[in-house]
C-alpha cells in the first residue's frame, strides 16, 4: 500500500510523517506520473487558491478526478476539503467536485481567529479527536449522500465523507491526531482488496461520473 500526498503547497510533510507513523508508505504527489500505483490520496491544508493554479499548471485535475472514479479514497484537510467541495459560497468555481457539499472559506476569521479545539468523530471512537483550526473553512450545505461525521458544539459541521471522500475543515496532523489516517489507510486496503476480475476493488460509479 503507497497512500499519495499532494506536494504542491501547504503542511504535505506533516502528513506524510502522519503516515509514517502508522507504518505506511507515503509517497509526494507533484505531477500526473505520481499518482501511479497509489492506493489512496491525501489533500492536505494550505492555501486552496495558490493549490487550484498549481493543479492545473501541472495538469492534475483530471488524474486526481480519475484515481477518485476507479474507487480510491480521497481525504481532504482544510484547503483540501475546499478543493473537493462541488459549490465554494464566495463564487470561486470548483477544483475536484467530488463532494455535495457547499463550503464557506475562512467561515471563522482570518489567521488570528485560529484556535484548537476537542472534536467528536463517533466513527473514530469516543475520544474526542484534538484539531487545530487555522483559517479553517466550514460546511454550510450537505447533500443527501453524504454523511456528516463531526459537527462543533454550536452545530457546524466540520467532517464528512460521501463514500470513498472523507473531509475536514480542521488539521489532526498538526495535533499528532491519526485517527483518521488510520480511517484512510483501511479505506484504502479495502480498495486493494482482490475483488472478481481484478486486484483491486472499484467504486461504483459510471465512468465520468463523480464518485459519490
Amino acid at each position: 500500500m503507497r497512500i499519495g500526498v499532494l506536494a504542491l503547497q501547504g503542511d504535505f510533510a506533516e502528513h506524510m510523517a502522519a503516515l509514517r507513523q502508522i507504518g505506511v508508505e507515503g509517497a509526494e504527489v507533484r505531477l500526473p506520473r505520481d499518482l501511479a500505483g497509489l492506493s489512496a490520496l491525501i489533500l492536505p491544508g494550505g492555501e486552496s487558491t495558490t493549490m487550484r493554479k498549481l493543479i492545473d499548471r501541472w495538469g492534475l485535475r483530471e488524474p486526481i478526478l480519475e484515481l477518485a472514479r476507479s474507487g480510491a479514497p480521497l481525504f481532504g484537510t482544510c484547503a483540501g476539503m475546499i478543493l473537493l467541495a462541488r459549490e465554494i459560497s464566495d463564487g470561486d468555481q470548483p477544483v475536484l467536485p467530488l463532494l455535495d457539499v457547499t463550503v464557506k472559506r475562512n467561515a471563522f476569521g482570518r489567521q488570528l481567529e485560529s484556535f484548537e479545539a476537542d472534536v467528536l468523530v463517533p466513527v473514530l471512537g469516543d475520544t474526542p479527536i484534538h484539531g487545530v483550526f487555522i483559517r479553517a473553512p466550514v460546511i454550510e450545505r450537505v447533500g443527501p449522500d453524504v454523511d456528516v461525521l463531526a459537527r462543533l458544539d454550536d452545530g457546524r459541521v466540520v467532517a464528512v465523507r460521501q463514500h470513498n471522500v472523507v473531509a475536514i475543515a480542521f488539521h489532526p496532523e498538526l495535533a499528532g491526531e491519526v485517527r483518521f489516517h488510520r480511517l484512510l489507510a483501511t479505506m484504502a486496503g479495502e480498495f486493494d482488496a482482490p475483488g472478481e476480475g481484478s486486484g483491486r476493488r472499484r467504486h461504483p460509479t459510471r465512468r465520468g461520473q463523480a464518485a459519490r
